[in-house]
Parts: C-alpha cells; sequence; structure tokens
C-alpha cells in the first residue's frame, strides 16, 4: 500500500453484500485510512470542479476518505467515465430520491464527489473502478450535459471540513458504538480486524463505515448529510440500534 507523507496507514476490512457494485457476491473491501489529501493527485478544496457528473444509484454511498468500488456497464455512465477521465478525474455518487413519488428521476439534494484511483477495462466491455471520496456537495441545480448521463452544480461550501480530518478516536459514545458494531458484525457474518479497528480515528471510521455497510438507503443519506463527525457518530449509532433491534 502507498503510505502517506506522515507514515500512516489504516486498513478496515469488512465484507460487503451487494448487488449493485462490483460484484453480486460479497465482497472484501479493504478502505484505506489517513489524512488529507490522499495521494498528491488529489484535488485542493479550491480545486474542486463548478459542474460534476453524478452517477445515481442507490444504496451507494462514498464518503471522504472511503474507497467505493463500482462496475460500470451502462453506456452512458460508460461515456461519464470516459469524460471524467479525461478531465479531472472526478464524478459523485448521488443516490435517488424514493420519498418524491411523483419524480421517478428525483435525486437526494446531497451527494459526494469523488476521484477515480483505480481503473480497469474488461473484455466484455465493463470498467470495473474504485472511487475515493472527496468532498460532499448540496445539488445547486442539475444542468444540462453534453451526453446522456447527469450535471449538476455542486455546492461544496458547506462541507469544507471535509478536509479537516482528525486523528482523534477519542468520541462521545464511543463504547457504545463499538458495541453496536460487535452485535451487527456477527448478526451479519461480516469480519473485521478489532485491533486495528480500534486505532482509526473517529472521522474515517464513521465515513468508512457508511459507505461499506449494508444499510437502509435512507440511514445511508442521513449519515452523508450529518456535517460533523459526531454528529454521524450520533447517527450511525441510531442506525445500527435499529438495525440490531436494540
Amino acid at each position: 500500500p502507498n503510505i502517506g507523507s506522515d507514515g500512516v496507514c489504516r486498513y478496515l476490512k469488512v465484507r460487503l453484500h451487494s448487488c449493485c457494485t462490483l460484484r453480486s457476491a460479497a465482497l472484501f473491501i479493504t478502505a484505506k485510512l489517513q489524512t488529507m489529501p490522499y495521494t498528491p493527485f488529489m484535488h485542493e478544496f479550491e480545486q474542486l470542479p463548478e459542474t460534476l457528473p453524478v452517477f445515481p444509484l442507490s444504496d451507494a454511498v462514498v464518503m471522504p476518505g472511503a474507497d467505493l468500488p463500482l462496475n460500470i456497464y451502462e453506456p452512458r455512465y460508460l461515456d461519464m467515465v470516459a469524460a471524467a477521465l479525461g478531465s479531472h478525474h472526478m464524478f459523485g455518487m448521488v443516490q435517488p430520491d424514493p420519498t418524491r413519488h411523483e419524480e421517478p428521476e428525483a435525486l437526494f439534494g446531497t451527494g459526494c464527489g469523488g476521484r477515480i484511483t483505480r481503473y480497469q477495462e474488461t473484455a466484455d466491455g465493463r470498467i470495473e473502478l474504485v472511487l475515493t471520496g472527496l468532498c460532499r456537495f448540496n445539488i445547486r441545480e442539475e444542468l444540462p450535459g453534453p451526453g446522456d448521463y447527469r450535471l449538476v452544480a455542486p455546492d461544496w461550501e458547506p462541507y469544507r471540513t471535509d478536509y479537516e480530518l482528525s486523528r482523534s478516536n477519542d468520541f462521545e459514545h464511543r463504547d457504545r458504538l463499538i458495541q453496536l458494531l460487535d452485535s451487527f458484525f456477527t448478526a451479519t457474518r461480516m469480519q473485521t480486524d478489532w485491533k486495528q479497528l480500534l486505532t482509526i480515528p473517529a472521522d474515517r471510521l464513521v465515513n468508512t463505515l457508511t459507505t461499506v455497510l449494508p444499510l437502509d438507503p435512507m440511514e445511508k443519506q442521513a449519515l452523508l448529510e450529518a456535517v460533523t463527525p459526531q454528529d454521524r457518530i450520533d447517527t450511525l449509532i441510531t442506525a445500527l440500534e435499529i438495525e440490531c433491534h436494540e
């Protein structure tokens, strides 16, 4: 693995059951955990683009610092990836909004932009890639795009703090979160390295768990929209209590 300039690199391994990302089988995902910037190729906050292609996908959320594997096969999204690779290497993940029944194409108002950090073409015409989350955004407006994929004007400013990540793993309700994770991992037969998990800074831990845990789409959206790390931790605890019936 590539170690950042500070020599810190943490990993969390979990099993993700997914029918919409890399494969329909259970996956082991390794999420690299270090401070911004993740590599010299990552954009500074002031360099984030004024327009952004978006990939609408339910159950799929990426958070700053976490890796999301994606399997791209629809022609319009193959075009989207090609356009991103030809410019800033970025696109956004936004979930469809199931509460707006009269608007089947409606999206939630908040998503997260990421950078394509790994990429592979397949013999059957697909693209397998990894999107590394950079910064969340609110959608100012949807714009006419150059192709069939969707394009938005993102407002990055409300989430500027995504570039100010902490090294601390000391946070309120930490013991309760660990207890619930233990119950959730046991119930879902997920695996993790507890020794490594307990050393991960709080903001990086909750961002990674938001990305990889098989939670309800509305729960993932609530986590995505929670601004501060402590807000996200409290929201994750509530979601896990619902999932674990505790």
